[in-house]
């Protein structure tokens, strides 16, 4: 946007008793491809578009200025909207299709066996919160392994969790591990060694918070990941990660500004380094898959309440969950952002929400869920229409 046209904008922009701006097909000076927002753009309180939602509308760089968005039916074949789509966004019918229900014959471990590898001495508390959501949205079995303090605070919280090492169908690593461990001579917090070794299991792996930096590192010496793997970093910690795994080819360091300005650019560069997916935590999360071909998942279901200290531990146990019971990381990420959002929004509505009321939440936001309309065949809610 220039000239006139961007003088009309800052003064729009300045003014708070300004006029209702509606934009039609996307805001003025928007990036169409929804990946840059560098330039001057006129915020939109209401953008109208046709046919399918577009990149623009959904990721997580120009999202935040197109308002209100008002989709208009032009009868377009479904087909065609999904074979052109670059960026999909599941609703609740869709979650509700891909969330797994057992059946009259399953049994704890049919269902799905989950180990968590989270907490420590200095942060007990996110054994607490990842445990409890993998009890609360219906893990078969959740097997937990940490120092002696965290074990006791999850044992009290959820007498249903197994302690000690076991056979699990996925694991979840790192909610409240720190990644250089602990040097203490009497320490007995050994997570980031039992990070270390799960990440060469041919286990699926949620990984999370501390444990990204160790995988970081992993892969930077020559690692590779032998099965599914979801990653669920926010800006900081992706941005750290992008740092190590660059570091061999003398890139400089990456930063979390960079990452904010240009979200997909950096989850895609994650997901091409590590052969990982990479689920992109924020108020648009972005499930990010390493073939470059699949289109990229858009969530943005949560309320701004939900940006609280816990909050990461609860989306990676339901992630967790899901992998176990079998969803792929690229289903998984999206369904359990989708339910964690939900979750959020049901635990208070309107108003603050604790990470632990989200974890509560879950098992009433999953049966509203199921018992929704009957599930539709996947429908693909944001395609790129842009030739």
């Amino acid at each position: 946007m220039r000239g006139a046209m961007a003088r009309v904008a800052a003064v729009l922009e300045d003014r708070h008793d300004g006029p209702f701006v509606l934009a039609v097909d996307l805001p003025s000076g928007a990036d169409p491809e929804g990946e840059d927002l560098t330039g001057p753009v006129l915020g939109a309180d209401e953008t109208v578009t046709f046919g399918v939602a577009k990149p623009v509308h959904l990721l997580p760089a120009t999202s935040g200025c197109v308002g209100r968005l008002s989709l208009v039916d032009i009868g377009l074949d479904e087909e065609l909207r999904h074979e052109s789509a670059v960026v999909e966004r599941l609703e609740q019918r869709d979650a509700a299709a891909r969330w797994p229900v057992p059946g009259r014959e399953d049994h704890k471990y049919t269902r799905g066996v989950v180990g968590i590898v989270a907490g420590s001495d200095a942060y007990p508390g996110a054994a607490v919160l990842c445990t409890t959501t993998a009890v609360e949205a219906g893990a078969g079995m959740v097997r937990y392994l940490g120092p002696p303090r965290a074990t006791g605070l999850v044992l009290a919280a959820c007498p249903e969790v197994v302690p000690g090492p076991g056979r699990v169908q996925a694991r979840v690593v790192g909610p409240g591990i720190d990644p250089l461990g602990c040097d203490h001579p009497d320490c007995e917090d050994h997570q980031a060694d039992t990070v270390r070794e799960a990440l060469a299991e041919d286990v699926p792996l949620v990984v999370d918070a501390g444990a990204l930096e160790l995988l970081a590192r992993w892969v930077a010496g020559g690692g590779r990941r032998p099965a599914p793997t979801l990653l669920t970093p926010h800006a900081g910690e992706l941005a750290r990660m992008l740092t190590v795994l660059q570091r061999e080819g003398g890139a400089r360091e990456t930063t979390r500004e960079e990452v904010l300005a240009q979200p997909l650019a950096h989850a895609r560069r994650a997901a091409a380094l590590t052969g990982c997916t990479v689920l992109l935590k924020g108020s648009t999360t972005l499930v990010v898959d390493p073939d470059p071909t699949i289109p990229v998942r858009s969530q943005a279901d949560a309320p701004p309440w939900l940006a609280t200290a816990g909050s990461g531990d609860v989306l990676a146990g339901l992630a967790g969950v899901l992998m176990a019971a079998g969803l792929t990381p690229l289903e998984a990420g999206p369904v359990a952002a989708l339910v964690h959002g939900a979750a959020a929004h049901r635990a208070n509505p309107g108003g603050p929400v604790r990470a632990l009321a989200v974890a509560r939440a879950i098992p009433g936001t999953v049966a509203a869920l199921l018992a929704g309309p009957a599930p539709a065949p996947p429908r693909v809610a944001g395609a790129g229409l842009l030739g």
